[in-house]
């Protein structure tokens, strides 16, 4: 176990490190001015020189990706002389639109997007789990079949859709709960929740359908396994079959895509956060993206890709955990 860890820790480092410099390669040497790319739409002569001198185009290509990679490890100084700039670890990059280190501005939003992101996650896969679940058991029967034509339908409805249609219809009509506005859960833990339900369930219903029609066809497969008919012949009870022997060892492919889907939502979830108007990381890709703030993007471009990277790494760990032929 002790090997195989230290093998996907280096495996997950070299991951890593081709990511960061894939967006070294896409942010500052294929733009034909990364520092016009980097200082924004609105920048004068001036700022511009200033940003040229800040990102160091002026040295070699390899000294700035090496300036650019120890900032992630260690922090850096961007410029020098008094208008230096200083940028702490993690660097991601320095936001003269905002003007503040890219790392500050993603940490204001990351409970936001991290407390959509977990509480969407249960939700789908109590959802989708259990209803994968129940249409394995009753494989080939209407209970099946309209848990799968309700799977189908709702993964074919865009999820700003989704959201539109509970806002109409939870806020506006029936004035069950109010509309979004974030809360901190120390500060109250039932408000903050009560203000992510509906972006919860705007996520949760998406994705509750893909995983329902993975975990049944998992199951069905599990289920006919050899090891099954032999629990059942022991007398062991049916929900012990089901659970312990059945879902565990159908759970393989549902952890492979949890991992991904967690790990793309932890670094923000564009549509929904900006629907909601929660404060977010996706909202503030968003606004990036609108303002050409090229620092913000490829910060959250590497946030993005160190936790689908980690989230991937815990669930090969728990494999072993769910399904007990794993073994490393």
């Amino acid at each position: 176990m002790t090997l195989y860890l230290v093998r996907r820790l280096a495996a997950v480092a070299g991951v890593l490190l081709a990511v960061t410099a894939a967006t070294f390669v896409i942010f500052y040497v294929l733009p034909a001015d990364p520092a016009a790319a980097a200082c924004g739409k609105t920048c004068s002569p001036e700022r511009l020189e200033a940003v040229r001198h800040h990102l160091g185009l002026d040295q070699p290509l390899w000294r700035q990706f090496t300036g650019f990679l120890s900032g992630l490890f260690a922090g850096r100084t961007l410029g020098t002389g008094p208008y230096a700039v200083p940028c702490d670890f993690p660097c991601l990059g320095y936001s003269y639109e905002n003007s503040l280190p890219v790392w500050d501005l993603l940490v204001d939003r990351l409970p936001v997007s991290v407390s959509l992101a977990v509480g969407a996650a249960v939700l789908w896969l109590l959802l989708g789990l259990g209803a994968g679940v129940v249409a394995a058991l009753r494989k080939d029967t209407l209970t099946d079949r309209a848990l799968m034509v309700g799977a189908v339908a709702a993964a074919s409805l865009p999820v700003y859709f989704t959201a539109v249609m509970l806002i109409y219809g939870v806020i506006r009509v029936a004035g069950l709960l109010p509309y979004p506005t974030y809360q901190e859960f120390t500060d109250d833990p039932l408000g903050w929740a009560a203000n992510l339900l509906l972006p919860w369930l705007a996520l949760a219903l998406l994705y509750a359908a893909m995983y329902a029609r993975q975990s049944r066809g998992s199951m069905i497969e599990a289920m006919a396994e050899p090891y099954i008919r032999t629990a059942r012949a022991k007398g062991l009870p049916e929900p012990t079959v089901v659970v312990k022997h059945g879902l565990r060892s159908g759970m393989t492919p549902i952890l492979t895509l949890f991992g991904m889907d967690l790990g793309g939502l932890l670094a923000g979830a564009v549509i929904t956060e900006s629907i909601f108007g929660l404060p977010g990381v996706g909202r503030l890709f968003y606004g990036a993206l609108v303002s050409a703030d090229q620092p913000v993007v490829l910060g959250v471009t590497l946030l993005a890709a160190f936790f689908i990277v980690v989230a991937n790494l815990l669930v090969d760990l728990l494999y072993a955990v769910v399904d007990p032929r794993v073994r490393y």
